[in-house]
């Protein structure tokens, strides 16, 4: 039996004119979290917009898989076109395949075991530098980390402290700029001189120039370099064209953008969950003592790191980066028992998904065991961090390993302890980050010593 969509439920708490834009503005998390009690698929409104959520993740699996295809990226992915275009993360049909096949080479395991001592050597002179003692504000210190790590082992260059917070705070008003019109779409408003749209041109701007500086060095030294720069500098499409300035420059910035942010904040969520469980911390301590004492990170230690990558595992699960992610039918299509009309905004999310209480038991506990080898693991298609289908993100391999390699390097020199008094939430913005997440510097008198590089 098909149901129409329009037979599927409307959330409760619909307001007048403006639908469930209050919720959903106030606290986007609990509301999409509540509304996994309205069943496996059910309607909101913000303003006179309509969506489908979709809550279900034997539904979630069949949109993003089998009946991909009739699918695009939606209205978020839509805004995400100011770092580009036609950039791979944004892009749709045949240019999305020739882009994902040009570029897959670069995100191969074995091509991500040849990066390990490139991302340990970024990230240990950083960590090495940090003072006993000193508070960071760990998800800014974790953002620099990655994007150091990106641009070293994909792009061959690492900026100086200023350009590098530079091109952090872009990224971030970009990212804001992108979510905000997507939940709250009025064209006409992205199109007026306002202050924020001028920051947001700005942004963009100190973006284009700190990538196409990267890419004119790659051009003026050819031979130089071996890495995704250079891959994009010779790739040609199937008529034999290269791909022009502006498209290389989009996939760079949407590279750097994409894949500095989510393992940024999971780092954040780590090391406050180690730094709230002492038995956790012990654990970790224990087993990179143990596995670094042979030697730095090498292709052949990471896979040693069991529970390091429990941890990250677990972190992913309670805090996955991605709370929100869109498609929209392109035409009629079939979804479990309900017909969608061409054009439906859909939206599902990894973040209540992996929260679900019918998928993992105590699902609010920070729980690492739950990944170990004792414990039944669960369903196909209720742990998907990194999507799934011909769109699941090709850099799922180099995310695992740096974050391994961050926190193993971390733990092997410090211990990071929460500042009294703080109160620490999830907000949903373009991930899910720390709403504030300040925490002390402790050496570890055993290991501070240790030359993890």
């Amino acid at each position: 039996m098909t149901t129409d969509l329009h037979a599927v439920p409307i959330a409760p708490g619909r307001l007048p004119l403006i639908g469930h834009a209050l919720p959903l503005m106030r606290d986007r998390l609990a509301f999409l979290q509540r509304l996994r009690a309205s069943g496996p698929i059910v309607r909101i409104t913000v303003g006179p917009k309509e969506v489908t959520v979709v809550n279900a993740p034997d539904l979630i699996q069949e949109m993003l898989t089998v009946k991909a295809d009739e699918f695009t990226k939606g209205l978020l992915f839509e805004k995400l076109k100011l770092f580009g275009q036609d950039a791979l993360p944004v892009a749709e049909g045949k240019p999305h395949l020739a882009r994902r096949r040009m570029m897959q080479p670069a995100f191969h395991r074995q091509k991500v075991s040849g990066y390990i001592e490139t991302m340990r050597n970024t990230v240990a002179p950083a960590i090495a530098s940090w003072q006993d003692g000193d508070v960071l504000d760990l998800k800014t210190e974790m953002q620099l980390m990655t994007q150091n790590t990106v641009m070293s082992v994909l792009f061959s260059t690492r900026p100086h402290p200023e350009p590098a917070h530079a091109i952090l705070q872009s990224v971030d008003r970009v990212f804001t700029a992108a979510l905000r019109r997507a939940l709250l779409p009025v064209p006409l408003l992205e199109r007026l001189p306002t202050r924020r749209n001028q920051q947001v041109t700005t942004a963009s701007r100190i973006l284009r120039t700190a990538v196409g500086a990267v890419v004119s060095e790659h051009l003026a030294n050819p031979d130089t370099y071996d890495d995704i720069v250079s891959l994009l500098l010779a790739a040609q499409d199937e008529t034999g064209a290269c791909l022009s300035d502006d498209e290389i420059l989009s996939e760079v910035i949407g590279l750097l953008a994409a894949g500095s942010e989510t393992t940024a904040v999971l780092l954040a969520w780590l090391f406050h969950e180690v730094g709230r469980h002492p038995g956790l911390e012990a654990r970790l301590h224990e087993e990179v003592d143990t596995v670094l004492a042979g030697g730095p990170i090498n292709a052949e230690r990471l896979p040693q790191l069991v529970f390091t990558r429990q941890l990250v595992s677990e972190t992913l699960r309670l805090y996955s980066p991605a709370w929100l992610v869109t498609r929209q039918a392109i035409t009629s299509v079939q979804l479990g028992q309900t017909r969608l009309p061409a054009g439906a905004d859909v939206v599902w999310s990894p973040y209540t998904l992996h929260r679900d209480p019918g998928l993992y038991p105590d699902p609010l506990r920070f729980d690492p065991d739950r990944w170990g080898p004792q414990r039944p693991q669960p369903p196909k298609g209720s742990f998907i961090p990194f999507g799934a289908g011909k769109r699941q993100c090709m850099g799922d391999a180099f995310a695992w390993a740096e974050a391994t390699i961050i926190t193993a390097l971390v733990a092997s020199r410090w211990r990071l302890r929460p500042t009294p008094g703080a109160r620490v939430r999830p907000v949903g913005q373009i991930t899910v980050h720390p709403s504030t997440l300040r925490m002390a510097l402790e050496a570890r008198p055993t290991a501070a010593t240790r030359d993890s590089a």
